[in-house]
């Protein structure tokens, strides 16, 4: 073989972005002259080149060239052994190829950079972010992750606290940001932290300077700003509400159900009552209650007249076996101004009965001002009442007012105002009515 080549150094060492040369010695030991052309082979191909790429001899003579590797600073081109060839190609001989071989180890390089993504949040309870770690080294590193709070008032705290990055890869840590006490209300709060990602490396290497991003986090208040106008708006609107129902709808029911129970109404239901019973003879007992129930007029008011009509007494059979009837009266009285008072006589107990009061009904329908007074028995007062302060008024007595025989329930009016009703003529007397209801029983021992 006319042709020799051989490395100085089959082992060598290259870091990444660095220049490294490796001299290459050819000998021609042939009888011609030749030229020859130099081809690298292997996976640093594309990162090495010979200088010159081509060499003439003279037969006899060596020469030297040299292997320029030129890794790049980059993580495509891992940390590592690689081997590599040298293809030496003469011109003439094309037969003659010779082929040195070698290894290059490429040194490792760190190199890491972070984002935080978003720089800034907001929020109530918290912030939310993500850390984005780029490894542009060409070795895998293990990335520390740690907070420098702005401020006191608010914490960082990340899911997890390493971060293991492939060469030429980006890993994400996520990490929230807690305000330390809450705030209901008030203007929000900035609160600006820092965050870095700190790379461990290996013995021997040069540390590295740990990467530092800077985020804010706003506190905003638990209590939005517009929910006090809505409360109040709520408030407001429930009030008058409430306005409305006291000033148009609870009268409105209020009237409609007083003016259901009306002494027609109860007429009706006493006479049903009668017409339900066991028709009993005997015409004596027909109209004893309500016979002598007439009204008189006490004073020189004038003016004044009552309508009593009472309800007809029970009859003799049921009087003379003791059974209670009901029995019902009304009267109306009128009195004119400054006339003194005018009496009207609802309904006189028949001798040998007793009359048990149990409901009063008063009616002022024109709305007139003055005194209404209620009598029972012996000229008993049961009511006194102010025209002024009712339209309609009801009474209910659980224990029964007793009224004797002969005695008398009497209304005695007092006019000092005459009312005028909604839209009808002024009247010239005040006029009340009452109604009254009970029970007649025949007395004891009578």
């Amino acid at each position: 073989m006319s042709l020799t080549a051989s490395l100085d150094a089959s082992t060598v060492s290259a870091a990444p972005g660095v220049e490294t040369a490796v001299p290459l010695q050819v000998r021609n030991s042939g009888r011609t002259v030749e030229e020859y052309r130099f081809e690298v082979v292997g996976a640093c191909a594309a990162w090495a080149a010979v200088e010159p790429a081509v060499l003439s001899l003279y037969p006899g003579d060596a020469g030297t060239v040299s292997l320029m590797l030129r890794p790049p600073r980059d993580a495509a081109v891992p940390a590592g052994e690689t081997p590599f060839g040298v293809r030496v190609v003469p011109t003439g001989e094309q037969g003659e190829t010779v082929v040195p071989e070698g290894r290059v180890t490429v040194l490792p390089f760190t190199e890491t950079t972070a984002e935080l993504v978003p720089r800034g949040s907001h929020g109530a309870l918290a912030g939310r972010h993500q850390l984005a770690v780029d490894n542009r080294g060409n070795t895998p590193v293990t990335v520390r992750l740690g907070a420098q709070p702005g401020t006191e008032r608010a914490r960082v705290v990340f899911a997890a606290p390493e971060l293991h990055v492939a060469p030429g890869q980006a890993e994400f840590a996520k990490l929230r940001v807690r305000p330390v006490k809450r705030m209901w209300r008030g203007t929000p709060v900035t609160h600006p932290f820092q965050v870095f990602a700190a790379t461990r490396v290996a013995e021997g290497q040069d540390p590295v300077e740990p990467v530092l991003v800077d985020g804010s986090y706003e506190q905003e208040p638990l209590l939005p700003r517009w929910l006090p106008r809505a409360l109040i708006t709520a408030a407001v609107l429930v009030l008058a509400l409430v306005g409305l129902w006291y000033a148009l709808l609870r009268p409105a029911v209020k009237s409609a159900a007083r003016e259901a129970v009306t002494p027609e109404a109860v007429r009706s239901a006493a006479a049903a009552d009668r017409s339900g019973a066991p028709e009993q003879g005997g015409p004596g007992g027909s109209g004893a209650g309500g016979g002598d129930s007439a009204g008189s007029a006490s004073g020189g008011g004038g003016g004044g007249e009552s309508k009593p009509t009472p309800s007809p007494s029970p009859s003799a059979a049921a009087a003379d076996a003791g059974a209670a009837t009901p029995t019902s009266a009304q009267v109306r009285v009128q009195d004119s101004l400054g006339g003194g008072t005018n009496t009207g006589t609802a309904l006189t107990v028949p001798a040998g009965k007793t009359f048990r009061l149990t409901d009063i009904v008063v009616q002022n329908p024109q709305g007139d001002a003055g005194t209404l007074v209620v009598s029972a028995g012996r000229g008993t007062r049961v009511l006194s009442l102010g025209l002024e302060n009712f339209r309609d008024s009801d009474y209910h007595f659980v224990t029964p007012i007793v009224v004797p025989a002969g005695g008398k329930v009497t209304m005695t009016i007092d006019c000092r105002k005459v009312g005028r009703p909604v839209g009808a003529q002024a009247p010239a007397r005040c006029a009340e009515s009452m109604f009254l209801g009970g029970t007649m029983r025949a007395a004891q021992g009578g």
